[in-house]
């Protein structure tokens, strides 16, 4: 039987949390990552652990079939895959940064300064988008310290908490992309492997769907039942239980996870009672 494969980062910030989606979709492979390559004992999937800046290339070249990267990664190399999946996590932002005593005004006060990043394609395209002209200094690794030590007068790096900056001196002033873990693909998966990647996607789904939503049971009276229905609809329509008490009925259903707050004070003020959350491991639809 054909196996799927997928690159994941063998070293970095995407390295557990793509391991860990793995796990909690029901893939059951070695802990480590000591070897570059493992394979799971109860699906055909195979992992290679690689550098992120060559995934891209990977699945292009259909080394392997699809593979969890940056998304900044995938807007710098340019390769031929195509987005799948965003599986939600890693969510980070590509900035310009300038020295804590830079005046900054604008973009325009870059114009003729010297910007070190290790995205140069993407902010190349960004300077020129805006009309600005600044020599790109393209740096491997440890960008923040090129202010620090007068090799330049800006960067161009992933940010997330933005700690890494302000301990180095700098401030973020333009963000010049959104950016956050995403699935490629190869674009001629086809044919048995192309099953084996829809099984993979809908476990990989089932488990993101389960992390924006939570169970919900409460109790209610039975002449509250219309309203509370009207906030809880559901993944088709709350259901409705009776209790032991005469007039009261049980109500189980799903709410979302940005707008759980906002539905429980209007679920209390419906009349629902004994409101009880419980986490879902897996959701499918």
């Amino acid at each position: 039987m054909k196996k799927l494969k997928i690159a994941i980062q063998k070293n970095g910030r995407l390295n557990e949390k793509s391991r860990d989606l793995l796990r909690q979709s029901g893939f059951e492979f070695s802990n480590g990552n000591v070897s570059l390559r493992d394979s799971c004992t109860n699906f055909p999937l195979e992992i290679l652990y690689l550098r992120d800046d060559d995934i891209p290339g990977y699945v292009s070249d259909g080394v392997v079939d699809i593979g969890i990267v940056g998304l900044n990664i995938v807007s710098e190399k340019s390769f031929d895959v195509k987005i799948i999946e965003y599986p939600g996590f890693a969510k980070c932002r590509l900035s310009i940064a300038v020295p804590q005593g830079f005046e900054y005004a604008g973009l325009k006060c870059l114009e003729g300064k010297t910007i070190a990043t290790s995205y140069p394609v993407i902010l190349k395209k960004y300077l020129e988008n805006n009309y600005v002209q600044a020599k790109i200094h393209e740096i491997s690794g440890s960008v923040e310290i090129a202010p620090v030590i007068g090799l330049t007068d800006a960067i161009c790096d992933i940010v997330s908490t933005g700690s890494t900056l302000i301990s180095n001196g700098l401030k973020e002033v333009e963000t010049v992309m959104e950016s956050e873990a995403v699935i490629i693909a190869n674009t001629a998966v086809d044919g048995e492997k192309q099953k084996i990647l829809e099984k993979f996607l809908l476990r990989i789904k089932s488990v993101k769907k389960a992390k924006n939503t939570k169970y919900i049971l409460l109790n209610s009276p039975n002449d509250c039942i219309e309203k509370i229905v009207k906030i809880l609809p559901g993944m088709k329509s709350p259901t409705i239980l009776p209790l032991a008490e005469d007039g009261w009925s049980s109500l189980h259903s799903v709410i979302a996870e940005d707008t759980f707050w906002e539905k429980i004070e209007q679920l209390k003020e419906a009349g629902a009672q004994g409101i009880l959350i419980v986490p879902i491991e897996k959701m499918i639809m």
